[in-house]
């Protein structure tokens, strides 16, 4: 890895020529097309919010330093960046104003075009400290992930954009990184995100690879296209819309509806009855965790972990335990009435309480209510052994 140190380049040196996509939300060029803004493997602008890039620019007119840039010289002559491409979409879009945003000065909002033009000449004369290296792809890799330590740290599919550079990943990004994108509200609906920070793109890597994105990334890297990364996705999420009507869209954002396809696509279901079941659960007040709803009921009903149903209290159960332990040892039998019923050494135990679990007579799955009269205390053995029958 060799590096170079460059403090000649000026605000308005990076700034000429910018081009900013607002569709895409990414800076692309810089320094009259020498500069590639944000190359495939960079996450998309997330300064944009008038806080963060507003305070790019006013730290500039202040004159503090932004701190160190780093760019990558490729191999026909032009550069990328490496480290800072925020700090530079902001204060190029204000420059260019290129989805203008206004600075308070003096108390005043301004605009690149209505600065004082001794401030605005200062502002494009102000130098930069940018570092510019060259070495190997795999050198430029870590070192990206090095640099990036601090700021707004990458997430997992922010790095393997950077480790699985190539056509493959460009062409993902397109379609599953662009917020504008007409789908982006319907992918919202199953994935939990942001569309910039590679969320959906991250969750289409999961879903169609079967957990395993990087292996994914790393067969199709040199792919000119990413047609079955997506056409998966799409089968995926279109077999979830069809399948679970969208009551309520925080009942199935962020499932792994990939796992879901695999192991249901080809049972057949009745959207009409998946939907009253799911509705009726969601309004069970004894389910206590609505994200279980629809993998408890796509996988028939039997798995009642899936929706933490509310249990017992300790006032219940020591009530109960007390009430049976009573009547238990008046008949001289164990207080556990499953032991009471056998013939083994434990027809006469008493169990402690820490021995006992409260336990659902009628199964909650068939209707019984989680409430003192449905409360019975047995062995954990038997308790376990009882499931949901």
């Amino acid at each position: 890895m060799k590096t170079e140190l460059h403090t000649d380049w000026t605000v308005g040196d990076i700034a000429a020529g910018f081009v900013f996509d607002p569709n895409e939300g990414r800076g692309l060029f810089g320094m009259d097309g020498r500069l590639v803004i944000q190359p495939e493997y960079q996450r998309n602008y997330l300064y944009g919010d008038g806080k963060r890039d507003v305070a790019v620019v006013d730290s500039l007119l202040k004159g503090y330093p932004l701190g160190l840039m780093y760019f990558v010289r490729t191999p026909d002559g032009r550069f990328e960046v490496l480290d800072g491409q925020q700090r530079i979409t902001s204060f190029a879009r204000f420059v260019a104003s290129s989805s203008p945003f206004a600075v308070d000065v003096d108390g005043r909002p301004r605009y690149m075009d209505s600065l004082d033009p001794d401030m605005r000449a200062r502002l494009l004369a102000t130098p930069l400290t940018v570092y510019v290296c060259s070495g190997t792809p795999q050198e430029i890799q870590a070192w990206f992930r090095t640099v990036n330590i601090v700021g707004v740290p990458l997430n997992a599919q922010e790095l393997r954009n950077a480790a699985y550079a190539g056509p493959f990943t460009s062409a993902a990004r397109a379609v599953l990184s662009n917020p504008s994108s007409a789908l982006a509200q319907r992918w919202g609906t199953y994935v939990a995100g942001s569309v910039k920070r590679q969320a959906v793109l991250q969750a289409a890597l999961d879903w169609v690879s079967g957990g395993d994105p990087d292996g994914y990334m790393a067969a199709h890297r040199s792919d000119p296209d990413a047609q079955g990364l997506i056409g998966g996705f799409e089968a995926i999420i279109g077999w979830a819309g069809a399948t679970v009507p969208q009551t309520d869209a925080p009942l199935v954002r962020g499932l792994d509806w990939g796992d879901l396809y695999r192991r249901y696509h080809t049972r057949p279901y009745s959207p009409a009855e998946v939907g009253a079941t799911v509705a009726r659960l969601v309004a069970d007040p004894q389910v206590t965790d609505r994200h279980g709803i629809v993998p408890y009921v796509l996988g028939g009903c039997t798995d009642t972990r899936l929706l933490h149903v509310r249990v017992f209290d300790a006032r219940t159960r020591q009530t109960v335990y007390a009430q049976q332990t009573a009547r238990a040892r008046e008949e001289g039998v164990s207080n556990c009435p499953l032991c009471a019923l056998g013939s083994g050494p434990n027809r006469t135990r008493v169990w402690t309480l820490a021995e006992m679990d409260a336990d659902h007579v009628t199964a909650w799955s068939r209707g019984g209510a989680t409430d003192p009269s449905n409360c019975q205390m047995l062995c954990r053995t038997h308790n376990q052994a009882k499931g949901n029958r």
